[in-house]
Order: structure tokens, then C-alpha cells, then sequence
């Protein structure tokens, strides 16, 4: 398989996925496989749904630092560790393209990675020699704003670029630590099969899949399965920067409930 133009992962609970959490064995597993489907990217640009900002930001550090923000797990927790390289002129030609696409934009000099980016990444490419620079979300959580931002991204003239959407398709994150029951398991699987059948479908027209996407909480069990949008948000970017059908659905079990993850 050719490099994809873009990946949608549910990157699972905090640093769980990297401390042998069982419950996170699928996910971790179908990670490396992706990974190891398609050549290695010279660079990722990483929509993490953990860093918000009034204007789509860039992290411009020349070496990024990781951000542990989360809380309440083991010692060891604190101390991972994912050294990757920036890529200053990729953080610069970012900026430049979200400015000329008439996206107003910012870049931050001192932001590292937050754990949407280093834990999804350290599964991925656990040796942390590709580049990484982390794109933020808007404050306003607007879907329309995100598919448009995803469009601008398209613009991006880099060799071998990995756009990768790091969120969750499931997160309600009460129902993560309680035991299944049964209304729980129908409206994740409503949502689920609602989300695959938009963004996989070949007979939907690209008008009628950004018109159910930017409406997404109109779907069964939509805010059952997110409170909050910003863990969806990252897949409404990608889908914006290819605006076609996702070419793969890769489905896993993430404590209890049914995640996915889409490639372009």
C-alpha cells in the first residue's frame, strides 16, 4: 500500500495503550499494523484532540518537549519518553498554507506534544526519527470550521506527509469506567455503524457526507458518544483535507466499547 493522505486512529485512554493495559491490546495491535502497511512518511503533521485554540495553531519548537496531560496514573507514566525532531520549515509552510487558504492562523514557539500525539506516535513509529508537528483544533469545536481547515490543509506541497487525526470515535469517558449495559452497547454500536456508513459509503455524494458530518449530533447516540466533540473533530479534518470515501475502516474493542479508525 502507497503512503495514505490521511489516517482518523482512536488513539485510546491517556498512557494506558503504552502500559500493557490489556484493554487497550486491539488498539495497540491494529496501530502497528497500519503502521506497517504502508512505507514510513517522511514527516506527520497530527491533529491531536488535546490542544485547543481560539485560531488553528502550529507547534514551531525546533525540539519538542511532551506534555502529560493527564492524571492520577503510575510514576512510570510521567517518565515515557518519544524524542522525535520538529520540522521547522514544515511548521512554517503549514502556517503559510492555512494564511493563503484565508484560515487565520498562529504558530507556538514553546508548545510540545500532548498525548494524543506521543502515545499514538510511539506505537506507531516507536524508533521517534519522523518529524512531527501537531496542528490544534479550533475552541469553537465547529465541525463546518474543521472540514474547512482540513481543505486548507490539502494545499500542503510536502514530499511523503502523513496527516494523521488523533481522537476517538467513541468517548464518553463515565461510561469507559462502568460495566457495559445494555443501552450503552446500542447506542455505541448506533453511533459506530451511523459513522461508517458515512464515511465509507461510495454511494453518497461529497455534499450529502460533509452535510451528515458537520450534523453529526443528529445521529443515534451521537452525544451519548461524545459529551464533547473534540475527540471526533480530528476525523472531520481529514476528511476535509481528502473529501472522498475512506478507502479502509479498521475496527477494534477499547474498554468495553467499539472504536474505529478510517484511512483516506
Amino acid at each position: 500500500m502507497s503512503l495514505p493522505k490521511a489516517i482518523f486512529i482512536s488513539h485510546g485512554g491517556g498512557p494506558l495503550p503504552l502500559l500493557g493495559d490489556p484493554e487497550h491490546n486491539e488498539m495497540v495491535s491494529c496501530l502497528q499494523d497500519i503502521a506497517s502497511s504502508f512505507p514510513k512518511p517522511d514527516a506527520v503533521i497530527v491533529v491531536s484532540a488535546h490542544w485547543e485554540e481560539t485560531i488553528p495553531t502550529v507547534t514551531g519548537i525546533n525540539q519538542p518537549t511532551l506534555i502529560y496531560d493527564y492524571y492520577g496514573f503510575p510514576p512510570e507514566s510521567y517518565q515515557i519518553q518519544y524524542p522525535c525532531p520538529s520540522e521547522p520549515a514544515l511548521a512554517h509552510e503549514l502556517y503559510r498554507v492555512l494564511n493563503a487558504a484565508g484560515v487565520d492562523a498562529s504558530v507556538d514557539q514553546t508548545r510540545g506534544l500532548d498525548h494524543g500525539v506521543f502515545v499514538p506516535m510511539k506505537i506507531m513509529y516507536p524508533e521517534a526519527d519522523i518529524p512531527c508537528v501537531q496542528l490544534s483544533l479550533i475552541k469553537t469545536l465547529d465541525a463546518s470550521a474543521h472540514i474547512k481547515l482540513g481543505e486548507a490543509l490539502a494545499g500542503i506541497d510536502w514530499t511523503n506527509l502523513l496527516i494523521l487525526g488523533s481522537g476517538f470515535s467513541f468517548h464518553n469517558l463515565r461510561a469507559f469506567f462502568r460495566p457495559p449495559t445494555t443501552d450503552h452497547c446500542r447506542q455505541n454500536e448506533a453511533f459506530e455503524d451511523w459513522l461508517e456508513g458515512v464515511c465509507t459509503s461510495t454511494i453518497l455524494s461529497e455534499a450529502d457526507r460533509r452535510e451528515k458530518l458537520i450534523n453529526w449530533s443528529l445521529a443515534p447516540g451521537a452525544r451519548y458518544c461524545h459529551p464533547r466533540e473534540e475527540h471526533l473533530l480530528p476525523l472531520h479534518v481529514c476528511y476535509g483535507m481528502v473529501q472522498s470515501a475512506a478507502v479502509e475502516r479498521y475496527e477494534v474493542r477499547v474498554m468495553n466499547s467499539k472504536c474505529s479508525m478510517y484511512l483516506w
